[in-house]
């Protein structure tokens, strides 16, 4: 039981969870209210087994930094209760079952952006960029694959909405990813992390905050503009962007430093669950929403699954 804990802790149970929160709201708001529970079911499986998969391998490549940062410090690679052939066998196995779900019960698209996420966390993120000082860009690029990878199994195709709510989630993560930074600064500065807390001071990221949560709630604004949700969506989010933009900007000089990270990375967690919330049940219709030609659709990508397919090694 100890050894399954520690492969269960491997996967970042954490992180899976929040990323299948905006993989439900992106699947139902590109359902438009006509939901396949065993599409909507296999989709989450599938990103969450890849996901899983991603964080065990995060956690191989990161055992150095772990072990020198005080909240990573007690993870079972660096405790040595687990193996690095374990862990990295692990990982392929949660991958690979992931991606054959997708491949199986989704389509085509959904499988290429997933694996195209997978790529970049794993290998320009955790590989090599996270330790530069463009690791926040990188990682805020695979972060906004899920809750797209979801909406795109729903609509099966790739469109303007899309496209927003890839934009609207990649930008969330930068205050989020900041406030994080702040809360854990001499763990990372201990690391050698270069995130631009450490590196900028922790001022400059007060001072830019706000105009990071505006960056973020512009975007989203976007989603109501092209008439893909109601206006009880644009309500929550407005209030929910007024609170975090003044809670950021009322805190820039003075307030203690973890205090007001602490209260940033709260209100960055409440924005994104309750925009997730209120894209389930407020999308619009397909007739009312701007629909322009797809960018990609599942049927133009058959040849691609097919691809996916011979490389996990499920040919027929």
């Amino acid at each position: 039981m100890d050894k399954l804990r520690d492969y269960y802790a491997l996967t970042k149970p954490g992180i899976i969870m929040g990323n299948l929160v905006s993989v439900a709201g992106g699947f139902l708001l590109g359902s438009r209210g006509q939901v396949s529970i065993t599409t909507f079911a296999a989709t989450l499986l599938g990103v969450a087994l890849v996901i899983a998969g991603g964080c065990v391998f995060n956690n191989c490549i990161d055992r150095d930094i772990d072990a020198l940062m005080q909240r990573t410090r007690n993870r079972p690679l660096v405790r040595k209760r687990v193996t690095l052939a374990e862990a990295l066998t692990l990982g392929a196995i949660l991958a690979l079952s992931g991606f054959l779900v997708l491949v199986l019960f989704t389509n085509p698209l959904v499988s290429l952006i997933t694996l195209a996420g997978f790529l970049v966390y794993v290998v320009l993120y955790s590989l090599s960029l996270k330790r530069t000082r463009h690791g926040t860009w990188v990682g805020s690029l695979s972060g906004a694959v899920p809750p797209l990878a979801g909406y795109c199994a729903a609509s099966h195709q790739l469109d303007v909405a899309g496209l927003i709510l890839f934009a609207m989630y990649a930008l969330w993560q930068f205050p989020h990813a900041y406030a994080i930074a702040v809360l854990h600064l001499q763990d990372y500065a201990r690391a050698s992390i270069p995130v631009l807390p450490v590196v900028r001071g922790v001022a400059r990221i007060k001072r830019h905050m706000p105009a990071y949560v505006a960056a973020f709630t512009a975007c989203a604004l976007l989603l109501f503009f092209t008439h893909n949700v109601g206006w009880g969506y644009l309500t929550v989010l407005l209030a929910m962007g007024f609170a975090w933009m003044r809670s950021a900007w009322h805190g820039r000089n003075g307030e203690d430093d973890r205090r007001w990270a602490r209260k940033s990375f709260g209100y960055s967690v409440l924005m994104i669950i309750a925009l997730s919330i209120m894209m389930s049940v407020d999308f619009a219709s397909p007739r009312a929403s701007i629909q322009s030609a797809p960018l990609a659709t599942a049927s133009s990508l058959q040849p691609a699954s097919k691809i996916i397919i011979a490389f996990l090694g499920f040919a027929p």
